[in-house]
């Protein structure tokens, strides 16, 4: 088992003619978040911020 400093270190690769990277299970159980939920991706300066998106 990964150590918990190292589980939220997370790489970018590219996917088709995107970027995507992996997120901890544990933190989308936390926020109740399902396959093929629609989210909102904002940048913020040097930050992304993902949200859940809300009609």
């Amino acid at each position: 088992m990964r150590k918990i400093e190292e589980q939220n270190i997370r790489k970018l690769f590219k996917s088709n003619s995107s970027y995507a990277i992996t997120l901890p299970i544990s933190e989308i159980r936390k926020l109740g978040w399902q396959d093929n939920q629609k989210l909102i991706v904002t940048r913020k300066g040097n930050e992304l911020v993902i949200k859940d998106w809300n009609k």
